[in-house]
């Protein structure tokens, strides 16, 4: 399938963003990928978007790695879409039984009639030729937005509605069932959990847009997504990338310990030295390190899984991090849909053992954790993907109503009940905010 491609250059890429992010509002599917100028050492673009589905998969767990490889290598184009972290039930003899009130597909991807790629001050189009007549007209239109419009209806939409965010677990229902995972710990069925509580509202009635611009200036994060597919919508402002295939090479970055920020310079460089020092947390680090080494290794050429980063502190607007960067070779006969077939779920939302992990989560947890801990992003025409992790997310199904977000911790062997429960509060601070 031959695209067009053009060429424009714009005076204020952040205007010009903005714009783009309105104009997108008239299209049934919708992905659009912010990087907020966060620039990390595997970055290649600063805001991919795709629009308007020519062709599409959707489907649930059942075969569906083996549905989205065909698809990918029939199409051989940009395919833009998600992986539910459901789709474990896919690659192993695992069960997703606990309620679900979002009631998205477990997979979907779309060829995109049309894309946009920027990068500095310059746009790169890309349009499928049956459309091709139109990257004109669309520039212009998008030019001529009033980019303050969304902001301004932001503003009235917080004064009139009010959503009523339920938490599905109680606080002492939260301390009882991180105990029982200790348990697990201390009979070595496992040695790390992420172990995560949803929040939620009925009859919520939200305008996603805007929700996504408040959630994204507050915490500008490297993997921003504005998912839209119709009456489902992500709204994500994950800092973590899953998974990148560059060529042969495929870099993981996990992220795993946390650390609050400081508005006090001294006392925030503190939080920093005290993360990157911090025993419990490195620990969790290099456990999850250790799974993806492993996973990565079952597609790697031999010898060729390598840690570039170990517990290395990344600096956010609302959190510190400590991410680690492991990478490996491939041949490049090695199909993209294996890569991640074999390393799905990431493990910094998992656990490791990574089997037994995943069956523990779905005894303890009370929903089935579909997108959120999934992954969203796009294949290149040549077998290149990248995608991030859906944490830092909302949730919102327009047809039933129903909004979701959940936050979770890793429970180690070191993890104090109460205060895993106060990270997860903090992790929940931002979507709280908007909401409110």
């Amino acid at each position: 399938m031959l695209r067009k491609v053009k060429v424009f250059t714009v005076e204020n890429p952040e205007i010009f963003k903005q714009k783009l992010l309105i104009w997108t509002n008239q299209f049934r599917e919708v992905v659009f990928l912010d990087t907020n100028n966060y620039h990390q050492k595997y970055s290649n673009y600063d805001v991919v978007l795709a629009v308007d589905a020519f062709t599409s998969v959707k489907t649930d767990y059942l075969n569906a790695f083996d549905d989205l490889n065909q698809y990918q290598t029939l199409t051989k184009d940009w395919l833009f879409g998600y992986l539910s972290y459901d789709l474990k039930n896919d690659t192993e003899a695992l069960t997703s039984k606990n309620f679900d009130g979002l009631e998205f597909p477990d997979l979907f991807f779309f060829q995109p009639k049309k894309l946009f790629f920027l990068k500095n001050n310059q746009v790169e189009m890309q349009y499928l030729n049956l459309c091709d007549d139109e990257m004109e007209d669309d520039f212009r239109t998008i030019l001529v937005i009033e980019s303050n419009k969304l902001g301004e209806r932001s503003m009235e939409f917080g004064a009139v509605s009010k959503i009523n965010i339920q938490q599905r677990i109680s606080k002492e229902d939260y301390l009882k069932k991180v105990s029982k995972m200790l348990e697990y710990i201390h009979h070595g069925d496992i040695y790390e959990a992420n172990f995560c509580m949803e929040f939620f509202a009925k009859n919520a009635s939200i305008e996603p847009l805007e929700i996504y611009q408040k959630l994204n200036a507050i915490s500008q994060p490297p993997f921003a997504v504005y998912f839209k597919n119709n009456y489902q919508f992500l709204i994500s402002a994950s800092p973590e990338r899953y998974l990148k295939k560059e060529g042969t090479k495929v870099i993981s970055q996990p992220i795993k310990g946390t650390a609050k920020r400081n508005s006090d310079p001294i006392l925030d460089e503190q939080s920093k030295v005290e993360l990157e020092n911090n025993p419990k947390e490195r620990a969790e680090n290099i456990m999850i390190v250790d799974l993806v080494r492993n996973d990565l290794s079952r597609t790697a050429t031999k010898g060729s899984v390598a840690v570039e980063e170990l517990c290395q502190v990344y600096t956010f607007k609302q959190v510190h991090q400590l991410i680690s960067t492991v990478i490996s070779q491939v041949e490049n006969t090695t199909s993209p849909v294996e890569i991640i077939k074999t390393t799905f779920p990431m493990g910094s939302m998992t656990g490791a053992p990574k089997i037994s992990a995943m069956k523990i989560i779905e005894e303890l947890e009370e929903i089935k954790r579909g997108l959120y801990s999934g992954a969203v992003g796009y294949f290149s025409p040549d077998g290149d993907f990248d995608f991030n992790v859906v944490i830092r997310s909302i949730l919102y199904n327009s047809k039933n109503c129903y909004l979701s977000f959940s936050v979770g911790s890793a429970i180690t062997s070191e993890a104090n009940p109460e205060s895993e429960y106060k990270e997860c509060l903090l992790k929940a601070k931002a979507m709280f905010e908007v909401l409110n």
